[in-house]
């Protein structure tokens, strides 16, 4: 008891918990405690979708929960009851309870119940929910996950977030927000509430992915040869040539086994029709794999019993899955080929996840000044000499790669590398030139990629997009300014963006001119009612809006899609951008595994 005789609600551990989201009716009889909550139905009359709590203390008989005006509730009178919750919920009930039994003593207590985090409250509202449907129920795959939740004493999800933080700062897991006044250095916001992905839906993205990225492999590899699908009409010349991230020192390059796109981050997403969609291509240099395997970590750290009543297929093999991708496209097929990653420097934004890769697989972290090329075949520098290189997994934009042939001011790149490659005397990944299927227009074509090299439907759909350089398209962005999201073809990180419902009349006027002063600049897409996963906010959960980026790897015999992924989510409420450098976080993304999957898979550890 607390002071003045009033129960302590730190401490208020129900021995019998009515959940009124799953049970319609319930008896308790002589119990200590028990817990019901009630939110105001259209009658005016408590439900059980508020934050208002009723909790009564030597409970001898109580007949039901409310869930229709029509059912009774029926209590002891004489027993002192303590309602928790806002202060104009708490009132209401109180009326409401003197309407049954005048004898009624209450203990008020004017502040929700301390860090008492549960999902009887939280509340899906219009959108797609991750874990529960419209109704509250959990979505398959999700049950444990929120019965451990919802069975932890009050204070301990806050505990286990706090520890989460603290040992992610330890592990210096760090991304750079260029211009950022305060410092350029953060450490990535976390939520503890993962992303379920059920089995049967995980197969259809899966299957999606692998058919999008041989699409994508058999364009690029067209366009820097044969380019039969500008001959035929399909992608416009002037789309094309005017692509900034199209390459012409690549045109004629022949990469190992012919693989241009090695490693591939896809962003997907889902609206509120329940429908995944394809929002962008991340082919030259795709980020934030490091997250997922470190968001693992912790996660299974804090709640390994989770993990395994879950059955959530691991993530750890992603290095040792790309170590063998990249050796796989040594040019001269040496079974132990030296492989190496070239990172820009300790500025670049993505610096931590290029040491991190490297210490995984445990290759070399070099920068250009390491390397050197000689008669058409790359080194690197050691103590003991000059070490013969096979592969680079290279994380430096296709400008700054070789100044002799891009960039002449580049001071990060390797001179002579191109001329090595040409000669295939060392592998790419990816290759030089993979960035032209990033461009946000071509983006728009992949669908008819996917239709011109492969004779099939796409399996994973794009979202609507309106091109700008397209009259009728342009003509009806302009009206429709207001509704649409506006996007440069080059730019990323939720820079060059317009949300047309969240702007000012000033801002669409400005994006309207720069439409009309580079239209090919520019696409233009619905906003969409992004799905959402419950946020850990205080002492409660929320919905944010989240999206979904896996990662691919094509090492030309096969393609490998990492079960999970990174779950970036919006951290703001109401907001849609999700990207770090926006004041987005990362939630870790339990792909939960088939019963028919093969039993080796669940025994890896993460």
């Amino acid at each position: 008891m607390g002071r003045a005789g009033v129960p302590d609600t730190r401490s208020l551990d129900c021995s019998l918990r009515a959940d009124p989201l799953v049970v319609q009716r319930a008896e308790v009889v002589a119990c200590s405690c028990v817990e019901l909550r009630f939110g105001f139905g259209a009658e005016g009359v408590p439900t059980s979708t508020s934050r208002t709590c009723l909790v009564m203390e030597r409970v001898s008989y109580v007949k039901c929960v409310l869930r229709t005006p029509q059912d009774t509730f029926k209590i002891k009178p004489t027993l002192p009851i303590v309602l928790v919750g806002r202060t104009e919920r708490v009132q209401f009930i109180k009326l409401w309870l003197r309407k049954i039994s005048a004898d009624c003593r209450f203990f008020s207590v004017w502040t929700p119940m301390t860090n008492h985090h549960h999902f009887g409250e939280y509340q899906t509202e219009n959108f797609f929910d991750e874990m529960l449907d419209a109704n509250g129920v959990p979505r398959q795959g999700a049950e444990p996950l929120l019965k451990c939740i919802n069975e932890l004493p009050p204070g301990e999800l806050v505990t286990r977030q706090q520890s989460i933080e603290r040992a992610l700062m330890r592990m210096g897991i760090t991304f750079t927000v260029y211009g950022d006044e305060a410092g350029t250095e953060k450490i990535f916001p976390f939520d503890v509430i993962p992303r379920i992905v059920q089995a049967f839906e995980w197969r259809h993205i899966e299957a999606g992915l692998k058919q999008r990225i041989e699409a994508l492999n058999r364009f690029i590899d067209d366009i820097y040869h044969d380019q039969a699908i500008v001959k035929d009409g399909i992608l416009p010349r002037h789309t094309l040539e005017k692509a900034k991230s199209f390459r012409k020192q690549c045109i004629g390059l022949k990469p190992p086994k012919g693989v241009w796109c090695h490693i591939t981050g896809t962003d997907l997403v889902r609206h509120s029709d329940g429908a995944i969609y394809v929002l962008e291509d991340n082919l030259r240099c795709p980020s934030g794999v490091s997250y997922v395997l470190q968001n693992r970590l912790v996660m299974k750290r804090s709640f390994p019993q989770m993990f395994a009543d879950s059955n959530v297929r691991p993530v750890i093999n992603y290095p040792a899955q790309l170590f063998k991708t990249l050796s796989s496209i040594s040019p001269d097929g040496n079974p132990e080929p030296t492989v190496v990653v070239l990172t820009p420097g300790i500025f670049n934004s993505a610096y931590y996840e290029h040491s991190f890769l490297a210490q995984q697989m445990g290759v070399e972290l070099v920068q250009g000044e390491d390397l050197v090329v000689e008669n058409d075949i790359v080194y690197m520098l050691t103590t003991d000499g000059l070490e013969k290189v096979d592969v680079i997994y290279r994380r430096i934009d296709d400008d700054f790669l070789d100044p002799k042939h891009f960039r002449k001011d580049s001071m990060l790149g390797v001179p002579g590398l191109l001329d090595a490659y040409r000669q295939g005397n060392v592998a790419l990944a990816n290759a030089p030139g993979t960035g032209v299927a990033d461009d946000k227009v071509i983006y728009a074509y992949v669908p008819e990629m996917i239709h011109y090299y492969m004779g099939e439907e796409p399996v994973l759909p794009n979202v609507p997009t309106y091109i700008c350089e397209r009259d009728d398209d342009r003509k009806y962005v302009l009206e429709h300014l207001d509704e649409l999201v506006v996007k440069a073809a080059n730019e990323a990180g939720g820079y060059g963006m317009l949300i047309g419902t969240q702007s000012t009349l000033e801002q669409r006027q400005e994006f309207a001119k720069r439409i009309e002063d580079d239209p090919r600049n520019y696409i233009a897409q619905p906003t969409l009612a992004l799905s959402r996963v419950p946020t850990n906010v205080g002492d409660h959960f929320e919905g944010r809006h989240v999206d979904l980026r896996p990662y691919v790897l094509y090492g030309g015999d096969s393609v490998w899609v990492l079960p999970g992924g990174l779950t970036r989510v919006a951290l703001k409420k109401g907001s849609l951008v999700v990207n770090s450098s926006q004041g987005g976080g990362s939630k870790d993304t339990w792909v939960i595994a088939d019963q028919e999957l093969d039993a080796t898979d669940l025994k890896v550890t993460l």
